[in-house]
This record gives C-alpha cells, structure tokens and sequence, in this order.
C-alpha cells in the first residue's frame, strides 16, 4: 500500500475515533485518540493542499459516521424524498468537513502545527455560527457521563473542546515524554474541578412543583395518519388525567392533531383531562399564509393563554432556503405545511405563575448553546419539546439528547424534555438525567422540578472569553514564524 493511502486510511481512522466518542457509544478515549492522531496527520503534511486534503478527509469521516441519521427525515415519505437521503448524508458530512480543511490548510501553509490548537476551535465556532450554524456533535459531547463535562459551566462546550484538543495533542506536537505527564494531569485537574461541582449538587425538594412529562411514542410515518392519531391522543389523555394532580403538564412538540386555531373541541378534551392542571402543548398555528411550529399554554380555565414560536428553523426540514431556486429542482421541505414554517421573533420566557419562567426550546433550538444566553432575565427552567422521530432509533435521539444535558450544565439550570417517542427526560442543573422514559416507549413521568444553581460563568459571559484565549494563542503560536520572516 503507497503512503498516500495509508495516510487516507489513518485519516478515515481517525474521523471514525472521533465518531465513536459521541453518543450512542460514547468511548472520550477514541475521541482523545482522534485529536492525537488528526495531529500527527497534519505534521505528516508536506503541504498545505496535503493538510486541507487531510482535515476534509478527517471531517468527511466523522460527520458521515456521527450525522447517519440524517437520512432517516427523507425516508419518512421514502417514494417522495428518499433520492434526496445519499445527498443529504454526502453534502452535510463534505459541507460541514469544509470546516475542518481550512486551519489544517492555514497551519500547515505558516508552517506552524502548533496553530492548529487555536484554529480548529475557531473553525468549529464558526460552523455552530455561520449559515445560521450547525453545532452538531461538538467533540466536547464525548465528556457527558463524566466530571469534565462540568468545566462546560466555565468554558461553555467551544471552550472544553479547546481544551481537550490542547492536552490531547500537546504530547504529538512537543515529541516529548514529560508532555505525556502534563497531558495526564490536565486531564486529572479537569476531572478534579468537575467533581468538586458536582459534590455542591443538591436534589429537588420535598415541596418543589410536580411536572408530569408525557411521551405519546408516535412514529412519524403514523404521526398525521388519522387511523393512528387517535391512538397517539387518546394516550396523552390518559397521562394527563393520571392521578394524582401534577403542578404542569407538557406534551411534546406537534402534538396536538390539528392546527391550533381549529382545535376548539380539542382543547376542551385535554382542559377536562388536565382538571385544572395547565398544560404547555406543542401545536402548529397560522396566521394569514404563515404557519408555525408552536407552544402554546392551555390555561387551568381551559383557555389558551402565551404561545411562543418557534425561531430557530431547520433549514430543507422546516423552510427551504434559496426558495426560488431549490423548488425548480424539485426539492421541497420534508414538513411541507404551507410551504415551510415562518420564524418566530426570537428567544422569549413562559410565565408559569408560581413554578417560575421556562425559556421553551423547540427541537432544534436546544443545540445552540450560545442562543441561550440572549434571554437577560434568568428562567427557572429550561423546557424542550421535540419530535426525535424525525433521527430515527439508532444515534440521533441520544446525541440530541446530549446537546440537551450540556445546555443543562452551561446554564446551571435543570432542564425538562418531552419528547415525542424519546427519549423523554429532567435533567438537573448539572446535566445528570434523574429520570427517562427509553426511546420507543409511551407513558409519562411525574418530577419534582429540580433546583438550579448559581449562574454560571458562562451565562454570563458566553463565549467571549474562550474566543478571546483563543486569538491570543493563535497569535503566540503564529510568532515565530513572523520572526523568522523579519
């Protein structure tokens, strides 16, 4: 085999290491292994076109491996959207890999690899920002079910994932032993801060609110066919009127069965199960020719009370950008409802009277931690309400599930998640899952709403401080070659 292909093969290797750490299977090893091995790819560069070449591959790899479930939305209706699904998969994992070439690219044409502990967490940055962003499977994830995942309350996930980089390849950079040591105790120190955290945890009170988290487990292809949604209503009905009384009830997104303006004699059903219990459903609504993908409070009086739109959209799954031109080619969103849905004005708070203010986050929205942080008045909560049927029942259920504990943890608030056919679950201010019904399962959980904590660095702060380190490093290992060049 020439060293050409052998360097391919590593790079496909080593993309799927990356793939590895994130969930289902969860192995932060490999994801270690990954970063180590990316590096010593990149110094084996001789050229820059050699270093994009390596990071497309690298990145092409892992968002193929990691992002498979994105062709189960177009194989819901298969006969209308399934030849979109290989170009999905193709153009998401290349698109995005794009991301990845450039500060391989850039590292290895200042001839500095050392660049690359600056310029890839810039780059991932950009690809959660630009083109309205897509900060799927951030390699940070890999760290959920363990004490380092706390540092994400300081640094926020861009910040962790800098750093794990930082420890993973500072022994492949400096080619020397005792960097293996230092590697080895930034990562003890990492796990130390992030234990000492979570022995201040403290549980929900004895007297804290009961919110009961319903999951209908309604797969998509059997969502709107009416010989099926009954089935799927009559099962929230029976968590709501379940006894004893919850404080809150919440339904998961879409899942009321007919439009929110229409649903009269469908709302008086649910007011008379809730018995004077409110309950936050998840409803499409229109308005003129605009549709939206909605929460909407059904008041204990049966009355509808705030709804808030949803406003972060999924590009071809909600709207279809470059409209004109994409519907010429034939291509047309998956959801299809009055053309695509129309954005909501931006993050809001719900009222609950005395259980405090939910900042709502719908499907999509929970993936973007630094969209969080626009609200000024902390909520009490955070509430997601999601259809994961779309991700199928293999890997993006539990990653999303994920991003979901991290928003838990960069917040230091709990998180309550209903999800369609799951995985439905209160996740407490240190991201840790204290209750779940399993993906694939109907039936509901009544939680004590859990407390949270004191605001962290990062919800005050955000992002900012880890991209200003971020510059300066990039500077500091950028200057030696500038003057080399003086």
């Amino acid at each position: 085999m020439s060293e050409r292909r052998i360097h391919f093969a590593l790079c496909i290797i080593a993309g799927l290491w990356f793939a590895a750490g994130q969930a289902p299977i969860g192995w932060w090893p490999l994801m270690l292994a990954g970063f180590s091995l990316s590096v010593w790819l990149l110094k084996a560069s001789e050229t820059s076109k050699r270093a994009a070449w390596t990071g497309w591959a690298i990145g092409t790899s892992y968002f193929a491996a990691s992002l498979i479930w994105i062709v189960e939305p177009f194989l819901v209706d298969i006969t209308k959207h399934g030849w979109m699904a290989p170009f999905a998969l193709v153009g998401m994992a290349g698109g995005l890999a794009l991301f990845w070439a450039l500060p391989f690219a850039i590292a290895a044409r200042f001839g500095r690899p050392a660049s690359i502990l600056a310029l890839w967490p810039l780059a991932e940055y950009a690809r959660s920002t630009l083109f309205t962003g897509f900060p799927w499977g951030l390699q940070a994830y890999a760290w959920v079910d363990t004490p380092i995942a706390q540092i994400a309350a300081w640094t926020g996930p861009h910040g962790l994932g800098a750093l794990t980089l930082f420890l993973a390849a500072l022994p492949v950079l400096t080619e020397q032993r005792k960097s293996n040591v230092v590697s080895v105790l930034g990562l003890m120190a990492l796990a130390g801060a992030g234990t000492i955290s979570l022995r201040g945890a403290s549980q929900a009170e004895t007297s804290a609110p009961v919110v009961r988290l319903t999951q209908p487990n309604a797969p998509q292809h059997q969502k709107w066919d009416p010989e099926f949604a009954s089935i799927f209503f009559r099962r929230q009905i029976e968590a709501t009127s379940a006894m004893p009384k919850p404080d809150l009830i919440i339904w998961p997104e879409t899942s009321l069965p007919n439009w929110l303006n229409d649903a009269e004699r469908t709302l008086e059903h649910i007011a008379q199960a809730a018995d004077g219990t409110p309950v936050l459903i998840g409803a499409q609504r229109y308005e003129a020719r605009s549709a939206f993908n909605s929460l909407a409070v059904l008041q204990a009086d049966g009355e509808i009370g705030q709804v808030y739109d949803k406003h972060h959209l999924v590009p071809f799954g909600e709207y279809l950008p470059f409209d004109g031109l994409l519907s010429s080619l034939g291509m047309s969103t998956l959801t299809e409802t009055f053309g695509g849905f129309a954005a909501g004005p931006g993050p809001e708070l719900i009222d609950l009277g005395a259980l405090g203010a939910a900042l709502p986050l719908i499907c999509y929205e929970a993936i973007f931690p630094h969209e969080l942080n626009a609200i000024k008045e902390r909520p009490t909560f955070l509430l997601h309400v999601t259809n994961d049927a779309w991700f199928g029942t293999w890997s993006g259920p539990y990653q999303h599930l994920v991003q979901t504990q991290f928003r838990a943890i960069e917040q230091g608030l709990p998180l309550l998640r209903s999800a369609n056919t799951g995985i439905t679950a209160t996740i407490d201010a240190h991201g840790r899952v204290l209750d779940f019904i399993p993906l694939g399962q109907s039936g509901y959980i009544d939680t004590p709403l859990p407390p949270s904590v004191a605001k962290t660095f990062y919800a005050r702060l955000g992002d900012f401080p880890s991209l200003i380190a971020l510059l300066f490093l990039l500077a500091a290992t950028l200057m030696p070659y500038r003057s080399r060049k003086d």
